[in-house]
């Protein structure tokens, strides 16, 4: 039986253990970060948290409605035994009746039956890095081995354990003048993510320094059980031309190479960031997005305002 329980109702700490247990358990559905990104986040839970599924609820002129928070990727159904089609649709089918809107996006371990949904895959890309680092650097692309190469020539230096707020300043001075998301209450999150993550031992920052030691480069990676993900990253335009992020990644492949662990590019649907990972020998792999409607034709004309939730990806 799937129980529908508000945010006081969860058993936080079988919640993590589900997670721990769970063949597709991620960070991302752990308490404490959706603490942080949702602190009212809600939950469908199966048997003795069996299988579990966090719900993220907005309110906006009157409708209710679940939305994808900032900085997680996915969510879904985690589950600690074998998952159908079927069985997700059960999880779908029990959001409770109130939420007339949802736009979310599930784990790439659910499937989803395209007749019940509006269903949209989106891609993402992953590295396994079990092999020798020879081995993957021969499955870069030749490009990425010359811009690698070019990184030498720059001086530039690695540093790991940077701060945080050096990564998301250096972001928002450069990329993020033209967007209007993340805005500042997404970035206090991300910084609280980031020192959370880093007392609990599962955040690692790095950063790429030019000959001047001035930052150009910086990236905040998740481990995630056998996975690093690229959460959140920084470059400057010296950084561009430098080639610092090829560096950057390369380190964190070669200081992973030969475990049991996969890098996780986080993304994209961006043309252009998709060939750039992809340029690693990664791999492509798909999660769904599901768009639920359920508001009365007359007031559908509010999902256009609904859709500007907040929201990174």
């Amino acid at each position: 039986m799937i129980k529908y329980l508000s945010n006081n109702e969860i058993d936080k700490a079988k919640w993590d253990a589900c997670i721990q247990e769970a063949f597709n358990g991620t960070e991302y559905s752990s308490s404490w970060y959706l603490d942080i990104v949702s602190e009212n986040w809600e939950a469908l839970v199966e048997g003795n948290y069996d299988r579990i599924f966090a719900i993220v609820p907005g309110y906006k002129w009157g409708i209710n409605y679940l939305y994808q928070p900032v900085f997680t990727q996915q969510l879904g159904l985690i589950s600690k035994s074998h998952l159908s089609e079927n069985v997700v649709g059960q999880f779908l089918n029990s959001i409770p009746s109130k939420y007339k809107f949802a736009e979310i996006n599930l784990n790439t371990y659910n499937k989803v039956n395209q007749g019940d949904y509006h269903v949209h895959y989106w891609q993402n890309f992953e590295l396994d890095l079990i092999r020798t680092y020879e081995q993957l650097y021969k499955s870069y692309s030749e490009n990425l081995k010359r811009n690698l190469k070019k990184t030498e020539k720059a001086g530039l230096t690695l540093s790991k354990n940077i701060k945080p707020e050096d990564i998301i300043a250096l972001f928002r001075e450069n990329r993020g003048k033209k967007m209007k998301t993340p805005g500042d209450a997404d970035y206090l999150k991300l910084k609280s993510l980031s020192y959370k993550g880093i007392y609990k031992g599962l955040i690692t920052t790095y950063g790429i320094y030019t000959k001047r030691n001035e930052l150009c480069a910086g990236a905040i990676m998740l481990k995630n059980k056998n996975k690093i993900v690229f959460l959140f990253s920084g470059l400057s335009d010296e950084g561009k031309k430098t080639g610092a992020m090829v560096r950057l990644l390369d380190s964190v492949i070669q200081e992973y190479a030969q475990q049991n662990i996969t890098l996780d590019f986080e993304g994209s649907n961006d043309t252009n960031l998709a060939r750039f990972y992809q340029s690693f020998g990664s791999s492509k792999c798909t999660y769904p997005h599901i768009v639920i409607n359920r508001l009365p034709l007359l007031t559908r004309l509010a999902v256009n305002s609904i859709k500007r939730i907040k929201k990174y990806y």
